[in-house]
């Protein structure tokens, strides 16, 4: 008990004297996880929407396939990313191994699957004649998804929390394609893992600390708004 409440004296210390290495600490995590949420919602809406609203052969394989990529292991994204990205690798031309950009390829990568599951169920839950009416008012295809997107609202918002959950939380891709290179590509999971290695508890407590404020002020911005919307 006294290690958590030094770890909590250490995380108000470190919040109120705007400590430059946590700072920095800090705002790579969110732009981290921040860039590669927005990734993740470009190609899985996309993906997503598509899916719901074609019909083609292996329709519930493919469904199948997003479902299992929601439980996709970080340790098994940041092999696969460290192997494209190794300097023999495919990919190895690009130098971005060991860089914060790594971690965000790795990232986009976890969370693409999330959001592109959340939005298919989202968009296949909608009424099936809604996209008929709308198609018979005279709308063209693309208005017809931005309408329907705009009725999944809700759940789409849901799938924003998710897929930054599952990013800002993760840890293992980000220590292997990151590194966790201290000023350059280390963010608060991998330096409480660090921490905790040491043995410096209460530093790893005041940076979980940290995480779980980071995380539950984003959420809560968009709960927000998520609820702002909901239907009275």
């Amino acid at each position: 008990m006294d290690l958590i409440l030094e770890g909590i004296k250490q995380a108000i210390s470190l919040l109120f004297t705007l400590d430059p290495e946590v700072l920095g600490i800090t705002w790579l995590s969110l732009a981290v996880s921040g860039a590669a949420t927005g990734i993740s919602l470009i190609f899985g809406m996309s993906v997503g929407t598509t899916v719901a609203l074609t019909e083609f052969p292996g329709k519930r394989f493919v469904i199948s396939l997003i479902n299992t990529g929601m439980g996709l292991p970080p340790v098994v994204v940041g092999l696969f990313v460290s192997i494209f990205l190794w300097r023999n690798g495919p990919l190895g031309f690009m130098e971005i191994l060991y860089t914060p950009t790594a971690i965000v390829l790795a990232q986009a990568i976890i969370a693409t699957p999330i959001v592109m599951g959340i939005t298919l169920a989202a968009i296949q839950h909608l009424p099936r004649n809604l996209r008929l009416q709308i198609l018979a008012l005279g709308a063209t295809r693309l208005q017809m998804v931005w309408m329907l997107m705009k009725e999944a609202k809700l759940p789409l918002l849901a799938a924003v929390m998710a897929g930054f959950g599952g990013v800002i939380s993760e840890v293992g891709a980000s220590i292997m394609v990151g590194g966790n290179i201290k000023g350059y590509t280390r963010v608060l999971t991998t330096a409480t893992v660090m921490e905790t290695g040491k043995g410096n508890f209460d530093i790893a407590i005041a940076l979980g600390i940290i995480l779980l404020l980071l995380a539950f002020a984003i959420n809560s911005l968009l709960t927000a708004i998520q609820q702002q919307q909901r239907p009275r």
